[in-house]
């Protein structure tokens, strides 16, 4: 399956890359102004040759299942549309697919306002994480580097040293932040400490908390609709289903016997399942969704269904500070509950300004939640009706924003910005600001 993906995609790349490169016609050109984009060509060995190897990493998974329909998985069931069993690191194959759809595409380097390299450099980094090369972490990267200044039209990067050039990287950056100098070695490679990339914008899963390289965007979750129709329709669906359970957590983690902000969660969760709902307008305070070992990733049916039932969704921070939880619960219309700003609001400028997080969102310090046995339930039953139902609006205001549409979707819904668009948007304006500044040097 894998293969015959492979050779699909391939072709596919060709053909649109090309037919977009040479459809630049006056009208288009007015659109167009300061979103120009050029895509690097590169060899298959940074992209298409890293999806062969799909099986190549038991201690990772078998990822091969996942690169149906151009990443974004199987279908959750034949007669689905618009769901779909994807898996989180295929992002890269999800933009690159993306791209190619770019309206704004030029064959011309030196008339782009911006310059994306396609390269798979989460699912390239798996062979130092958990294959043959884990001792050749520091390395990860160069071979690249070599390729675009030394290999491929050296003028195309020394034009501006990188600056203009962007790329995903499927992964949080902590997983590319490990030290050149690093010993012993830790789990992650060192590509966003190599200064050969520090003028290069990556797109991560998650950024530091002080990124300079990386701008985090949203994981992708399962939900890519191909219409309007079926948008809208799931939006009417989140509309009208009853919340009947104050606050969710779909999980694991939080079984250790140390203080944490999880094991307060699950104890009070545990506590509330006893406790009476009467006074309130829910028929249960808590529901928990136990997803450890990763059982939920590939099936939002376990939690999907739970998130549509509850009015507030608890988003805690794990062995990083985000989750993908936090975006399948803003699908899922489920008022999203931070313990820390650097979960989403630190992180997500772009997709979900900082302005607008008392907007749709609650905040709770996990120290006081931990340490000063501060009651969750008694924070969120404390929140007006009518408050929540103007944060569940804003919620299903801020849906298209955390979603990937699916590629060739119609023009109906392309009128609304999803996260690959915002994305752009944001990337474009971050280069225009970064040449500005090496200008004015």
């Amino acid at each position: 399956m894998a293969i015959n993906f492979i050779t699909h995609f391939f072709f596919f790349v060709f053909f649109l890359y090309t037919f977009s490169a040479t459809c630049q016609d006056s009208d288009l050109e007015t659109d167009c102004t300061n979103k120009w984009i050029h895509i690097r060509h590169l060899p298959p060995q940074f992209n298409l040759d890293l999806l062969s190897n799909c099986s190549a990493y038991p201690l990772f998974d078998n990822f091969c299942p996942y690169l149906a329909n151009h990443g974004l998985g199987q279908k959750t069931h034949n007669k689905s549309h618009s769901w779909y069993r994807t898996d989180p690191f295929m992002l890269e194959l999800v933009f690159h697919r993306r791209m190619l759809e770019y309206p704004c595409l030029t064959s011309d380097p030196t008339h782009a306002n911006a310059i994306y390299v396609p390269y798979y450099g989460g699912l390239d980094s798996l062979k130092y994480l958990f294959g043959p090369e884990v001792n050749s972490s520091f390395q990860h990267g160069l071979d690249l580097y070599d390729f675009l200044v030394h290999v491929d039209s050296p003028n195309i990067w020394s034009r501006n040293y990188g600056h203009d050039h962007f790329m995903v990287m499927a992964r949080p950056a902590w997983d590319f932040n490990q030290p050149l100098n690093s010993d012993p070695l830790y789990f992650g490679t060192s590509f966003l400490e190599l200064p050969e990339f520090y003028n290069v914008t990556a797109l991560t899963h998650e950024s530091r908390a002080y990124p300079w390289q990386e701008q985090a965007i949203p994981y992708p979750t399962s939900f890519h609709p191909p219409n309007l129709a079926f948008f809208e329709s799931w939006v009417n669906r989140l509309r009208r289903s009853r919340r009947t359970t104050l606050m969710l957590f779909a999980g694991g983690g939080g079984i250790s016997a140390n203080p944490n902000v999880r094991r307060s969660i699950r104890l009070e969760c545990e506590n509330a399942t006893s406790m009476s709902a009467n006074g309130t307008e829910y028929e249960k305070l808590c529901e928990f969704v136990d997803c450890s070992n990763g059982i939920c990733q590939h099936d939002p049916i376990r939690f999907m269904k739970p998130m549509l039932q509850a009015s507030f969704c608890l988003q805690p921070p794990g062995d990083t500070p985000t989750r993908r939880s936090t975006f399948d619960g803003i699908l899922a219309g489920c008022i999203p509950v931070f313990f820390e700003d650097l979960s989403a609001k630190k992180q997500y400028g772009w997709h979900l300004p900082e302005e607008k997080y008392e907007e749709f969102s609650v905040s709770i310090p996990k120290e006081d939640v931990v340490f000063k046995g501060l009651s969750i339930v008694d924070v969120l039953t404390s929140i007006p009706r009518a408050q929540v139902r103007r944060m569940r609006e804003k919620v299903l205001e801020m849906l298209p924003r955390v979603m990937y549409r699916k590629q060739g979707s119609s023009l109906g819904l392309r009128s609304k910005k999803d996260a690959f668009d915002i994305a752009i948007e944001g990337t474009l304006e971050r280069i225009k600001s970064r040449l500005q500044e090496v200008a004015a040097q």
